[in-house]
């Protein structure tokens, strides 16, 4: 009876952290491309720009598969595009050129080819689609991370993670540098509402006084970190 009690124990422990590996890798699946822009604009050109960014590009391998966010507080940038571009990206010779015009609106812009979720799972989690008028008040916390040499799959696990207790957000998209920018991972974070967003700051305040909390993880292994909290303009 004894050794039938402890192979089942070691049965469900393995059946255990087989399922927390498989869920954590379901989290993390990443099969398409998107192309991400930030972008700053020129002076007294960010109303024109927004413009410019909220039409869809009819030329886009998968024209409407975009999102335009904008900063509210945080990085220098003003507006992130991230358009989802299917399972490949190519790029020709003649390159991209923009309208005539519209190059004299922006300031500065980097761009960064990521890999990420499957575009419905996209959709889903940031509030698109179907759902974008209902979502139209969310608020999205965009993050870069660079993690420290050797640092890349402990930090890559911790930002997969499941969000602590008291967490009020909706749901995270997790991107991973492909080609661009010298940032390996990008999340977007979106809450239902700005009250949302403030209870789960409260709560996240309250947790960095803790010494095991995710406050000090995530300073164990990112060598940078930038947080921008952002609105949502399109579509």
């Amino acid at each position: 009876m004894k050794s039938s009690r402890a192979f089942f124990v070691v049965l469900f422990l393995f059946l255990s952290v087989s399922f927390a590996q498989n869920a954590l890798a379901q989290s993390i699946e990443r099969t398409d491309v998107y192309h991400v822009e930030f972008l700053k604009a020129a002076l007294g050109k960010a109303g024109a720009l927004a413009d410019v960014l909220k039409t869809p590009n009819p030329k886009s391998e998968m024209p409407g598969h975009f999102i335009v966010l904008r900063h509210q507080e945080g990085e220098d940038w003003d507006y992130v595009v991230i358009q989802h571009l299917g399972a490949k990206a190519t790029i020709e010779a003649a390159g991209n050129p923009p309208p005539p015009g519209v190059r004299d609106l922006v300031s500065w812009h980097a761009d960064t080819y990521v890999n990420g979720p499957s575009w419905p799972a996209f959709v889903k989690t940031l509030g698109l689609g179907d759902n974008a008028a209902k979502t139209s008040g969310s608020v999205y916390v965009v993050s870069v991370f660079r993690p420290a040499p050797g640092h890349r799959e402990d930090l890559e696990k911790n930002l997969s993670a499941a969000p602590p207790a008291g967490d009020t957000s909706s749901g995270a998209v997790f991107l991973t540098h492909l080609e661009g920018a010298p940032w390996a991972f990008l999340t977007i974070t979106r809450y239902n509402s700005w009250q949302d967003f403030g209870t789960s700051e409260t709560s996240n305040v309250s947790d960095s006084n803790k010494s095991n909390s995710g406050w000090f993880t995530m300073r164990e292994h990112a060598a940078y970190h930038a947080d921008t909290i952002a609105d949502r303009i399109a579509p």
